[in-house]
């Protein structure tokens, strides 16, 4: 059993659900769970609260931290659902082991999100778009500036009411030529915290050119497509669709696979293989270039409006955009308005 305290008083009064930012309003609750000894301690959900943590904890210095991003979603008849929440548990672990954190227990893991999320479930508003972002994660929390392991850790879930996260809008992205999100054998497939840290310096240096994400490329040469920005990319080129293959580079996004398996389920040519930046510029030169567009929990489908590349702009025309059509699917999976033939889905009772 978790031990449950549970807050006095809610404060979703005080919340405007018709202005939120992405990730910046909380629920009521957390979910906490220590590691010391050589094993995880009881899990305790409490009051949503600020952590105290000793100047030397591990995970300041040496950035011993993973986590992951999932969602829950409200039907019209008010279930809740999770959506595939066992490929979330099993990257975390993942994840963890490359930065040589302990497995988290499948148990704790499942417990905590359906307890959390059914104490917090005003919070998840009804309607396509609107749901509850959970984010699962784990860090070094042992007392020490030694460069190795930690042998304390503290896993914790955290909420947040959440709607669509980009709101319209051409998304025009840059490839990068310089700078590169992972390197073969480092933690790109990894969610580890510091690959997100890497990334703001240079995103920042392109949204100041007009840019709203980088389409990161491979760190030998800048010549195979890889990510975009923090989601995964895809390429419709002819009558195929296409996406550069999970590796110890990619993601292994649970949004990315979802829309491959919709994908194939229609029909839809799918292929996952390194893509060269030479050929999307001579795809969109000869016109077989029809969309490319960008997967992740948050952003779940994103089409993008054009590409640029050493200082040349590339427009992409758009029409019967199979983005939105897989993405109506996917979304209908996620909100029980369609079957889930692929079982991917679960209620929370």
């Amino acid at each position: 059993m978790i031990k449950v305290q549970q807050i006095p008083k809610s404060k979703i009064e005080s919340v405007d659900f018709d202005n939120l930012v992405f990730g910046k309003t909380f629920t009521d609750h957390m979910f906490i769970c220590h590691y010391k000894d050589s094993k995880w301690q009881k899990p305790e959900i409490k009051p949503y609260q600020p952590l105290t943590l000793d100047p030397s904890a591990s995970v300041l210095h040496y950035g011993q931290a993973v986590f992951e991003g999932m969602k829950a979603f409200k039907d019209h008849e008010e279930k809740i659902w999770l959506f595939r929440p066992d490929e979330n548990f099993r990257r975390i672990n993942r994840s963890a082991h490359r930065l040589q954190i302990p497995d988290f227990p499948e148990k704790y893991f499942f417990q905590g999100i359906k307890q959390l999320v059914k104490i917090d479930q005003a919070w998840i508003k009804q309607g396509e778009g609107n749901s509850l972002y959970i984010r699962p994660f784990v860090f070094a929390s042992q007392p020490t500036v030694q460069a190795s392991a930690s042998d304390e850790y503290i896993f914790m879930i955290i909420c947040a009411p959440v709607t669509t996260y980009y709101s319209g809008g051409d998304i025009n992205v840059l490839i990068a030529e310089e700078y590169s999100r992972a390197a073969n054998g480092g933690v790109g497939f990894a969610k580890a915290a510091g690959n997100y840290a890497a990334q703001f310096y240079p995103t920042s240096e392109a949204l100041k050119k007009g840019f709203q994400q980088i389409i990161w490329t491979d760190a030998n040469n800048h010549e195979y497509l890889e990510e975009a920005g923090t989601m995964n990319i895809f390429f419709k080129i002819n009558d195929s669709l296409i996406t550069a293959p999970t590796n110890d580079r990619i993601l292994d996004g649970v949004t990315r696979k979802s829309i491959i398996e919709i994908a194939k389920s229609n029909g839809i040519n799918v292929e996952e293989r390194p893509i060269k930046v030479s050929e999307i510029i001579e795809a969109h030169e000869n016109g077989s270039l029809q969309e490319i567009f960008g997967t992740g929990t948050a952003v779940v489908v994103l089409p993008i409006n054009s590409f640029s590349y050493r200082a040349k702009s590339y427009k992409i025309s758009i029409t019967n955009s199979l983005a939105i059509t897989l993405k109506k699917q996917l979304v209908g999976i996620q909100y029980n308005q369609l079957e889930d033939s692929f079982d991917w889905t679960v209620v929370i009772d």
